[in-house]
């Protein structure tokens, strides 16, 4: 008997203690040196950039400023900006972010990266990558992915050439750097129907890629919360009738495992973080239907099953690209409407209340916030 007593309460105590520990950790804001994970209260936005994709094949994309100064929307700066660049941004923009006083747009179909100068998006450089796709930082580094298997890494210094790339899994897509590891999500896109399933884990100490973790098929979207959790989505895959036969779903990864520990179960097009908030929206191409969830990364809960609170969600055909202002909580969401028309990017205040609504240019698709 002293010795179940003793073995109760040692079972106990260790329940206790990793029940603390986890939510200590849930508590605690992630410390990592990139620019994703917690956000800087006291930064001050000045402006967005909206990446326009266009169509492909079009040669399209383009480039949008939202003055916050004076409220003034301004469409196609790059050409303004850049009169010398005869053909343009180029053809299919599919991502877009500020690190330092740089801006880098990628564009996938013109295989380049363009290379700006933040505050006036004048051309600084451009980058050769065969079929790029997203970029994210670490350090004095930017890291693209590109359809040919690999992560390209960049000297934000030098700009013009790759020091080296990074072998991953099949058509990687979206990255996020949680301490000292990059975070990848491989689709296989091309490869239907035998997309990729895995998240690939590159050490940036060596640059390496360390491991895959296996979380469900044709990832695409990929997100870090403030407590060094991974969000990722996953398409799921069709029929050749357009059912679904594997449902799209979100995944939580937890980085200090490297293991899956929640299913949402729930389909997502694209998705944003802010502090404990994350807004998700997804479109069903077969219904033309959308829906807009609000969730809390702490208690990995669903806060609400529509974060749009005065029914102008009706407003939107086409939901295409979302983030959040980091010092205001306010929601920009744009509308790819008919795809070849211009569109719409919408502004909600963090009670999910229409502020205000301009015209795009083609496929709105990607946003960057340009700080004071």
């Amino acid at each position: 008997m002293k010795h179940q007593l003793q073995h109760f309460f040692k079972l106990t105590g260790f329940l206790l203690l990793t029940a603390l520990a986890f939510a200590c950790r849930k508590d605690t804001p992630f410390d990592e040196d990139s620019e994703q994970g917690a956000k800087t209260p006291s930064l001050t936005v000045k402006g967005l950039y909206v990446l326009n994709e266009g169509n492909w094949g079009s040669n399209k994309s383009s480039l949008d400023y939202y003055s916050y100064d004076d409220g003034k929307y301004t469409r196609n700066i790059f050409g303004t900006a850049n009169p010398a660049v005869t053909l343009g941004l180029g053809d299919v923009g599919n991502d877009i972010k500020i690190y330092g006083a740089k801006m880098y747009v990628v564009v996938n179909g013109s295989n380049k990266v363009e290379i700006l100068n933040a505050s006036n998006a004048r051309q600084v450089a451009k980058l050769e990558i065969n079929n790029p796709r997203y970029v994210t930082f670490y350090k004095n580094f930017a890291y693209i992915t590109s359809y040919d298997g690999y992560v390209a890494m960049v000297d934000t210094t030098a700009l013009s050439t790759i020091k080296t790339k990074i072998m991953v899994g099949n058509q990687p897509e979206e990255m996020a750097v949680v301490g000292n590891k990059l975070y990848v999500a491989n689709s296989g896109g091309y490869n239907y129907p035998n997309y990729d399933r895995t998240v690939s884990v590159i050490d940036l100490t060596n640059n390496t890629e360390i491991k895959k973790i296996d979380v469900a098929i044709n990832l695409d979207r990929l997100r870090a919360d403030q407590y060094g959790d991974i969000y990722v989505s996953s398409r799921g895959q069709m029929d050749q009738s357009g059912e679904y036969i594997i449902n799209p779903s979100l995944f939580v990864i937890d980085t200090k495992t490297d293991l899956i520990k929640k299913d949402f179960k729930i389909p997502v097009s694209n998705f944003s973080i802010n502090g404990d908030d994350a807004y998700l929206y997804s479109y069903s191409y077969a219904t033309q239907k959308s829906t807009y969830v609000k969730l809390n990364v702490k208690d990995e809960t669903i806060v609400s099953n529509n974060f749009i609170t005065d029914g102008t969600e009706t407003l939107i055909a086409t939901p295409y690209g979302i983030e959040v202002d980091p010092s205001s909580g306010d929601i920009f969401l744009t509308d790819a409407k008919d795809y070849v028309s211009p569109g719409t990017i919408y502004c909600f205040d963090k009670a999910g209340k229409k502020k205000f609504s301009f015209t795009t240019g083609d496929i709105p698709a990607h946003i960057t916030f340009l700080f004071k």
